[in-house]
């Protein structure tokens, strides 16, 4: 009878399974990750959005540049570009108690702006899941000043 360890006898503990055994600890950990690193903004579709501006009155905030906003934007839009967001977040404080529905050019980099409003108490803040893009592809109203 052959000696072996006791720690050989386990499938896990094998040297020949480490990989396994490391990648499920990395796939757990990146499963897990987002339960603890979760910001404040929810992500919602383009459905979603229109619940709540019609019946919640959300305040729909628009950070994409001067440009981009002139070329067409959600109707009632407020507008403050992501790079402005840091020092002009004050203004939307009267709407602290409002869901407000953070708009980019494709939903990217609204994540910035909702991080600085959760941060600055902000509770009911909402990312717009694919950004305007997903707004003009559901065919729904833009318009352009």
């Amino acid at each position: 009878m052959e000696e072996s360890s006791i720690f050989q006898d386990y499938f896990l503990l094998r040297i020949e399974n480490i990989f396994f055994v490391i990648a499920a600890i990395v796939s757990a950990a990146l499963l897990i990750w987002p339960a603890f690193t979760k910001r404040g903004a929810k992500e919602i579709d383009t459905r979603k959005a229109i619940e709540l501006i019609n019946y919640e009155d959300a305040i729909v905030l628009d950070v994409r540049d001067d440009s981009e906003f002139a070329a067409g934007h959600l109707p009632n839009s407020k507008h403050i570009p992501t790079e402005k967001i840091e020092e002009r977040w004050v203004e939307l404080t009267k709407y602290k108690e409002k869901p407000i529905v953070v708009i980019y050019k494709s939903g990217i980099r609204s994540g910035h702006a909702s991080n600085i409003l959760y941060k600055n108490g902000f509770g009911k803040v909402h990312n717009l899941m694919g950004g305007i893009d997903a707004w003009k592809r559901a065919s729904l109203p833009i318009v352009k000043r």
